[in-house]
């Protein structure tokens, strides 16, 4: 006789092992299936392994650049990749251990395997025949195998993998995605990275960093095009002072492969066609998301530009069946898919959840220097009718920032003229991706500018740009 629980969640990244958490912390039944790894792609492969990988590139950064900070470091600063790339696997392994600790106590039965849904209600799980990769960390001793399972409510939270081009796709030796960008088996002299979105961006500046040369092709106008036009502008200068290349409003039409490089025919918008050959080749043109073999189509689940259809509380079009994560669609970040999980849950368990906000879902990258961004850009803003007023304030104002050695940066506010209302907030510079959270809690509170405005910054503090880009946008700056 089949198993059976209250929920059981298909994959045991940050959506599903958070919607797990969530359910047993609401005395529900759960299990999770997993096929692979525990903490799914962000802390296996993603998110967390390579913040360790930046984290190296940055302390190699402050060691070339010693003489700044009156400090002298004796002989030629080198990298041990070997190092760097084990302490970013270890850091990645133990968070993926961590996973099994959480899942045994609050009590989640972990089912290792490959599932598939074969009616409402009910799930078959298989031997799994997912290459195992790195890190690889023993399942937790509350497992379980093969067999089928019923449950009242079925979340999918398969996530996404590396979206290919064709003609273009990834070998594993010359085209790379993200799992071999992490784990390169030796530095190569010369690399082109195809998208300058969170994953490009943040390669290109580690491999820069690194002292490999370094060149982004990109479709759109501007590098990371999802930002403030602004701020990406300003990013791009800082990123070709530090030799990064960029050839925008372009594309890569073909790759040709030799021994040991590639050459891409990169096509401008004129039509001309640029050859350019280096040691490898970054694919990071965006992520796909994981709706087959899941058995979506047996049961009906509606399907919507390649991601499942979900409404405001992830339910699918198959009552008793939710998505959650990047398989529900963008933004496609671990934060909102365990904001998704918990909503979810707290939606079948009874309780009264708000809806996720999209607009209210922060974006962050972690290159150098880093951006991070909340709500509408200035021509999103624009092209919604509203009527704004926009404040900005450079870090070479700040004098926290300047005593860092950190002085390029910018924050920029964007407000409703009328009401006041804070509709996004733009960062470049060091550790931004620490200092957003500030603009988020105030939108989420539907903070005005007055409230900012008699907000008290402690100083001297990075934080104390944000307050002063919000007195700019009314005239009011007090330090430029």
């Amino acid at each position: 006789m089949a198993e059976s629980y209250d929920v059981i969640i298909i994959g045991a990244g940050p959506g599903g092992y958070v919607a797990a958490i969530r359910s047993a912390q609401l005395g529900l039944k759960t299990a999770i299936v997993e096929r692979e790894h525990l903490a799914g792609i962000c802390s296996n492969w993603g998110c967390i392994p390579t913040k360790a990988l930046l984290r190296s590139a940055e302390i190699m950064h402050y060691a070339e650049h010693a003489k700044d900070y009156g400090l002298t470091i004796e002989g030629k600063i080198s990298a041990d990749l070997k190092a760097v790339v084990e302490r970013s696997r270890g850091i990645a392994a133990r968070m993926n251990g961590g996973v099994g600790i959480l899942m045994k106590k609050n009590k989640v039965d972990v089912i290792w395997g490959e599932a598939k849904i074969t009616k409402p209600g009910e799930i078959v799980v298989s031997k799994t025949t997912k290459k195992p990769m790195e890190p690889q960390v023993p399942p937790p001793k509350n497992t379980k195998g093969e067999g089928t399972y019923n449950a009242k409510h079925i979340i999918i939270a398969t996530g996404a993998r590396p979206r290919a081009l064709p003609g273009i796709e990834p070998d594993g030796k010359l085209i790379w995605t993200y799992f071999e960008a992490m784990t390169p088996p030796q530095m190569p002299k010369s690399l082109i990275v195809m998208g300058s979105g969170a994953i490009g961006i943040e390669f290109a500046s580690f491999y820069r960093t690194m002292g490999v040369d370094v060149t982004v092709v990109e479709l759109m106008a501007n590098v990371m095009p999802v930002e403030d036009a602004e701020i990406s502008k300003f990013a791009q200068k800082r990123f070709e002072k530090q030799g990064m290349k960029f050839i925008l409003e372009a594309k890569v039409t073909k790759v040709e492969k030799g021994a040991n490089s590639v050459t891409a025919h990169v096509e401008t918008k004129d039509g001309k066609v640029e050859k350019l050959t280096a040691d490898r080749l970054i694919s990071a043109v965006g992520v796909q998301a994981n709706v087959e073999n899941i058995g979506l189509e047996a049961v009906g689940i509606a399907i919507e530009r390649g991601v499942v259809k979900i409404d405001d509380y992830c339910r699918t079009s198959v009552p008793g069946i939710y998505a959650i994560g990047d398989v529900a669609g963008p933004p496609m970040l671990a934060h909102k898919a365990e904001h998704e999980g918990v909503v979810c849950i707290e939606k079948i368990a009874g309780l009264h959840p708000h809806p996720l906000d999209r607009s209210l879902v922060p974006g962050c990258t972690y290159c150098n220097p880093q951006v991070a961004s909340v709500g509408l850009t200035e021509a999103k803003a624009k092209e919604k009718g509203h009527d704004i007023r926009v404040g900005r304030f450079p870090f070479v104002a700040n004098g926290k920032a300047v005593a860092l050695g950190e002085d390029q940066g910018l924050v920029k506010t964007i407000f409703d003229r009328k009401t006041g209302q804070l509709l996004g907030a733009h960062m470049v510079g060091a550790e931004v991706t620490e200092l957003i959270q500030g603009f988020v809690v105030a939108m989420n509170l539907e903070t005005t500018e007055e409230e900012l405005m008699h907000t008290i910054f402690p100083h001297p503090t990075l934080s104390e740009t944000m307050k002063e880009s919000v007195l700019d946008a009314y005239g009011q700056a007090l330090n430029i």
